[in-house]
């Protein structure tokens, strides 16, 4: 049992829990009530604005859709103002453009293709919209009539700036040191800056606008004479300058690598003009490839793309022609030559046909895209050089051969023939052009080698011509010899021709040549002339033969001789002075022109005949075959040193 007393403390605390229960709920159901009220008022509100606002859209929608239309239309107003403005214009378009296209477009080509521009786009509008209408006419007509002043004024600008290039410039183009490292290249300028844009801005315009290829036509026209024209220039300078500025200006000199550093043997009156022609050709031809790469630089800025080849080709013609033409005159005027046995005339074409294989790789690089036919014009010029050249080489070698053995053409003294001195001076020449000549010979080899020849096969070549030339010479000389009835005049002939030979060989490099296939020419000239020198001391033996002591009978001195013994001696006398006389007098009258072969001859036979003389006067000094000793006795040993001495001396 819980104690009555806990029991009402409990039921008070229970009680009075309830009561503080009952406030809370009175308190939420006083303030829901509120709520509800203020849920109630919010919701009247809301709802009243939602009233409004549907009053207002209801009034302002129409007001805007009514705005919308009223713009849409002021919209299509404008528009249709601005359409009929634009479609006015072009029936405006021939009147307002009248002056500026009667004028042209010189001096203002911005404006004047600006107005053809809308003279354009008239024709296009009538011709989309009023096919029939006279207008498209009067604007068709007026758009050619742009066109044409256009073409007009391309012809005008080209023709009125191109100018030929002065050879000076052309000289500073094409006359750079190749051993100088680093060179500037000389830019030729053909055009003013300002012209060429205005030609470049036309061309644009007559290829994209003007459907016009006439142009192209003028172009190359006006460009090519130009380009002929400058090469005339330069050729005409050399002409005019060919004693001064021109043969010794500071580009010619750095080409001088390319000439010959020995001329062809002189001709005279023809050698200087001979000499300026080649010059100037060699200069032509350098210049020609030179302008030609400055001529497509310049166009490949005015003409389009796909026509650039066409009209270089065309460009370049006349001026290539030309030099053509002249290149195959020079090879009709060394075949003319040939048929005269002038062959060093022939000597003309070496420097020339070496500086057309040095220039041909320039040649073919500039020449890309053109015709076939243009490409092949300097190979058949080199082909028919290397022809002719060859023709003349292995002519050349047969007129050494040949040459006839005319009695009154032989030098009376027995010096050097003019034939020997003419073929060593000509193979002399061709030293200069070793590669050149030699590859002349391979053009002309049949063999499979041919075709692909080295430089070494080719030097082979040339050392073989060459032995055969001197051999030919040879040959010749020996039966030339034989026009002399004194042997030992023949024997002086050949040793000096074979001595002026052997000379010319060692002073040049002609020696080295021939040594390529024949090693032992040295040698074989060298016992040659010693060969001759021995058959000319023969000459002497019917002097010396008096002084043997040959059928002098054995006696003692003071020995008294019989007649006959004494007339021996007596005519061994006699016939040694006589015929020392009569050698000295003929022989002196001979050459050796070298200076050292002739005193190694005399020396020679000094010692030979002073020794056989001394010797028979010792023989003879205690023997009394005359009374008059002082008759035979005639020169002391001495003496006949000094006449010997006196021996090719014409002056003695």
């Amino acid at each position: 049992m819980i104690p009555t007393e806990d029991a009402s403390a409990r039921k008070r605390e229970i009680e009075e829990k309830l009561k503080q229960e009952q406030e809370t709920l009175s308190f939420i159901r006083e303030s829901l009530e509120k709520s509800d009220q203020l849920t109630k008022g919010m919701v009247s509100i809301l709802s009243s604005f939602e009233s409004r606002l549907m009053q207002l859209e209801n009034s302002i929608i129409p007001v805007h859709k009514q705005t919308e239309n009223l713009q849409r239309l002021q919209e299509n107003v404008d528009k249709t103002l601005s359409c009929m403005d634009h479609v006015i214009s072009y029936y405006h378009v021939a009147k307002d453009t009248d002056k500026i296209i009667r004028e042209g477009p010189a001096g203002r080509l911005e404006e004047y293709l600006s107005c053809i521009a809308k003279i354009q786009k008239a024709v296009e509008y009538f011709q989309d919209n009023n096919p029939d209408s006279p207008e498209l006419n009067t604007v068709k007509a007026r758009f050619e009539k742009g066109k044409e002043l256009l073409e007009a004024e391309f012809r005008s600008l080209l023709m009125r700036y191109s100018k030929p290039v002065p050879p000076i410039l052309i000289l500073d183009a094409i006359g750079g040191d190749e051993e100088i490292e680093v060179q500037e290249d000389v830019m030729l300028e053909h055009l003013p800056e300002v012209v060429l844009q205005d030609i470049i801005c036309i061309s644009a315009w007559l290829v994209e606008y003007g459907r016009n290829q006439d142009f192209m036509n003028v172009y190359f026209q006006v460009r090519s004479s130009q380009l002929d024209r400058s090469i005339k220039g330069l050729k005409e300078h050399f002409r005019k300058n060919s004693a001064t500025s021109a043969i010794h200006s500071p580009a010619v000199q750095a080409k001088r690598k390319e000439t010959p550093t020995k001329k062809p043997p002189k001709r005279p009156g023809k050698d200087d003009a001979l000499d300026i022609e080649i010059d100037s050709y060699i200069h032509c031809i350098s210049a020609f490839v030179k302008l030609a790469q400055s001529e497509y630089a310049l166009l490949t800025e005015i003409i389009p793309e796909h026509h650039q080849k066409k009209t270089f080709d065309s460009l370049i013609q006349e001026a290539l022609d030309n030099l053509m033409l002249e290149g195959d005159n020079i090879v009709s005027a060394a075949r003319r030559a040939i048929m005269r046995h002038d062959y060093s005339a022939v000597l003309t074409i070496f420097p020339i046909l070496r500086h057309l294989k040095l220039t041909k790789p320039d040649f073919d690089v500039t020449l890309q895209g053109t015709a076939a036919s243009t490409k092949n014009k300097l190979p058949a010029l080199i082909t028919s050089m290397e022809t002719i050249g060859a023709k003349a080489l292995e002519e050349f070698a047969d007129s050494i051969k040949n040459d006839p053995d005319k009695e009154y053409n032989m030098p009376k003294d027995g010096t050097v023939h003019e034939l020997t001195s003419n073929a060593i001076l000509f193979l002399q020449q061709l030293l200069d052009f070793q590669e050149t000549a030699g590859a002349m010979l391979a053009s002309q080899e049949s063999s499979s080698s041919a075709s692909s020849y080295s430089s070494e096969f080719s030097r082979r070549l040339l050392s073989t011509y060459i032995y055969k030339v001197l051999g030919n010479l040879q040959l010749n000389l020996s039966n030339k010899a034989k026009v002399y009835e004194d042997p030992a005049l023949r024997a002086i002939f050949l040793h000096n021709n074979y001595n002026y030979i052997l000379k010319s060989l060692e002073k040049s490099e002609l020696i080295q040549l021939v040594a390529v296939t024949h090693k032992k020419v040295e040698s074989s000239y060298r016992e040659l002339i010693e060969q001759e020198i021995q058959n000319y001391q023969r000459s002497w033996l019917k002097v010396t033969e008096h002084l043997t002591e040959r059928n002098i009978p054995p006696f003692q001195p003071g020995t008294k001789l019989k007649d006959k013994e004494r007339q021996i001696i007596k005519d061994k006398f006699k016939g040694f002075n006589d015929g020392l006389e009569e050698l000295c007098k003929i022989q002196k009258g001979w050459a050796v022109p070298d200076k050292e072969q002739r005193d190694a001859i005399r020396h020679a036979q000094k010692r030979v005949v002073s020794e056989a003389y001394k010797a028979f006067l010792m023989r003879c000094a205690n023997i009394l075959f005359t009374k008059n000793p002082e008759k035979y006795h005639r020169y002391t040993p001495e003496q006949v040193e000094v006449m010997i001495d006196k021996l090719f001396d014409t002056s003695a």
